[in-house]
């Protein structure tokens, strides 16, 4: 059974849309165990010093500061120097984003944490209202210009975009897993969809959104299975409804991609 956390700690989180997810929260303690999500992570903290293991080092981002999360890499969360520390994120899809650079690969971030006053006052833009929703031109304003700043931010690597004949397969593919994201998928449904053999398709699938077509499909059933346990749904009834065999099998999951157990999501959600 998973501890009550402290009266600090909380999460507020909106539902995706148009590639775009809004979240605020604060802890005082450890926050995340490791995980990974198949979008952009781009956060703004607010006060307290915000650590996180990234790519084989301990980073830390402080009151002002903001930090960019590639799709796909492990990371986890926990307060530093002894405080509690609170964020804002934007999870951003990374087809967003590779759409608004006219097909481009998504931009890689080297510079993990950096003060960027541009980034965060499109954050800050953001949540003016949170957490009413965004309205559609809005999310668009906001992929649109998170997009030329995380390409001004980048390697300065201009990775080319798959070809046309590759990009239509992988956005076939993508429509199916959304499509049929309550079930599990196997590789020779994709290849028929899109016309490809399933290792070059997930080759054209990372590079044109940062992960691969099985954690995509997962991560769709997750954010289901996230907002059902946050409406008071049980574990049992959110399993079976998001294609998992059974609780064990979805809280695995859901720790993975989440860096929390579904019971202390609930906790902090509610």
């Amino acid at each position: 059974m998973s501890p009550t956390p402290p009266r600090s700690d909380r999460i507020r989180l909106d539902r995706p849309s148009s590639g775009l997810q809004r979240l605020a929260a604060r802890f005082g303690g450890h926050a995340y165990d490791p995980h990974r999500h198949e979008t952009y992570g781009i956060g703004l903290t607010l006060y307290g010093v915000q650590q996180f293991n990234y790519r084989g080092s301990l980073r830390a981002s402080r009151a002002g500061d903001v930090l960019v999360l590639h799709p796909d890499e492990a990371h986890d969360g926990h307060a530093g120097e002894g405080g509690a520390f609170a964020y804002r994120m934007l999870y951003v899809d990374p087809a967003a984003i590779s759409q608004a650079l006219d097909g481009a690969s998504p931009p890689f971030v080297t510079d993990v944490v950096k003060r960027d006053t541009a980034m965060a006052g499109l954050i800050d833009e953001a949540f003016a209202d949170f957490p009413r929703p965004l309205e559609p031109l809005a999310i668009d304003a906001t992929v649109a210009r998170m997009a030329d700043l995380l390409e001004r931010r980048s390697d300065g690597y201009r990775r080319r975009p798959v070809t046309n004949t590759a990009a239509r397969a992988v956005h076939q593919a993508r429509e199916f897993l959304v499509a049929e994201a309550h079930r599990t998928v196997a590789s020779e449904e994709l290849e028929r969809v899109s016309g490809l053999d399933r290792f070059t398709l997930a080759r054209h699938f990372r590079q044109t959104f940062g992960t691969s077509p099985h954690r995509f499909q997962v991560g769709r059933r997750l954010q289901r299975a996230q907002s059902m346990i946050a409406e008071g749904a049980a574990l049992s009834e959110t399993a079976a409804a998001t294609g998992f065999a059974d609780q064990s099998h979805l809280t695995r999951h859901f720790s993975a991609r989440f860096g929390l157990t579904p019971g202390r999501w609930a906790m902090l959600s509610r």
